[in-house]
């Protein structure tokens, strides 16, 4: 009997987290109604491909030259509907997702360069510090790094605002080439 428990637990535990935690739905995009084109890209509106791609060749570039190279490209997954969006467990008025090291979602408003390299820096967080490592680190990192290394110069609110100016501080004593080392001392 008590095996069979634990058979049971093990085989519906996949089931409950696919169904309970939304952001895990990212490892199979598919799934929820987008198609896959390559790899890394995924979209709801097949018409919106060459959009897609070059968004994403492009933020790829800029964050692999700016911020550092992207070891694994992360798989993108472009909602053009607040429905597709919110399959992934996402609502408005957030504009993107990154999830770990799985992949990153944009919503409807975020096809715009500076949303897509904010979320492809926190995908390199994740590469060098370890999803648990950037998930640790201080709020003033994760968010200061993705607002400012992006060039997202935006009118940004409370906290945010206060968080890109304490990473730009603290990067001008470290740069490009110091930046991991010293981030994992935080």
């Amino acid at each position: 009997m008590f095996k069979r428990i634990i058979l049971l637990v093990i085989l519906l535990t996949p089931v409950v987290v696919w169904s309970a935690y939304k952001p895990v739905r990212v490892i199979i995009p598919s799934w929820n109604g987008v198609s896959c084109v390559t790899d890394e890209i995924c979209v709801e509106l097949p018409e919106k491909v060459m959009e897609a791609k070059t968004l994403y060749d492009s933020s790829m570039g800029f964050v692999s030259e700016t911020v550092g190279e992207i070891k694994d490209n992360p798989r993108v997954t472009f909602c053009s509907s607040t429905a597709c969006f919110g399959k992934f467990g996402f609502s408005v008025p957030a504009k993107a997702k990154t999830v770990g090291l799985s992949g990153i979602v944009v919503g409807p408003s975020g096809w715009e360069p500076i949303i897509l390299r904010h979320e492809m820096i926190h995908h390199l967080q994740a590469e060098h510090l370890g999803v648990i490592g950037q998930w640790r680190s201080p709020p003033w990192f994760k968010e200061g790094m993705a607002y400012y290394l992006s060039n997202d110069y935006r009118h940004l609110t409370e906290p945010f605002k206060s968080y890109r100016e304490q990473f730009r501080h603290w990067y001008s004593q470290f740069g490009k080439e110091q930046v991991w080392e010293a981030a994992k001392e935080l």
